[in-house]
């Protein structure tokens, strides 16, 4: 039997010249996407900005924002041909590594009541459910509540 190396996978930040692939994973991934414009946007503000590359290729993303103590995960994202593969959770503590480097005592998400692998994800590492944003999302037939979660991160660690 022949060995297989795992892929190589790097975590570096977002550049511009990623967008494309950022916003082809987003399409692929969503009913309703953000933009590449709306991307490009976060890294015009400096948002923290991350790129996941499996062998050379965007497998994921997200993008954070940070100040005033909190940190709010704006999006994050492993497209459809990575998932299942832990690069989700591995992206996830990059972004709360992130929001702990930059001063944050706590980080809020929103998800999608009917995006239950995600609630899952986020239980795991620790967020739990503080309340609901009603009609926050668009969806095929209106609107969408969004479930808002949070997570305390522990200092200096």
């Amino acid at each position: 039997m022949v060995a297989v190396a795992p892929p190589a996978t790097e975590m570096r930040l977002m550049r511009r010249e990623d967008l494309p692939a950022v916003a082809a994973l987003e399409t692929a991934s969503y009913e309703f996407p953000w933009t590449q414009g709306i991307f490009a946007d976060c890294l015009r503000a400096r948002h923290p900005c991350w790129v996941l590359c499996v062998d050379g290729a965007v497998a994921g993303y997200g993008v954070l924002s940070v100040g005033a103590g909190e940190a709010h995960v704006l999006n994050v994202c492993v497209g459809p041909d990575w998932r299942g593969r832990g690069l989700g959770r591995h992206l996830l503590r990059r972004l709360l590594d992130v929001a702990r480097w930059n001063g944050a005592r706590q980080v809020f998400l929103e998800v999608r009541p009917s995006n239950p692998v995600a609630q899952a994800l986020y239980r795991s590492l620790g967020f739990h459910e503080i309340g609901r944003r009603p009609r926050y999302y668009p969806a095929k037939d209106g609107r969408e509540d969004a479930i808002v979660m949070t997570l305390e991160l522990p200092q200096g660690a």
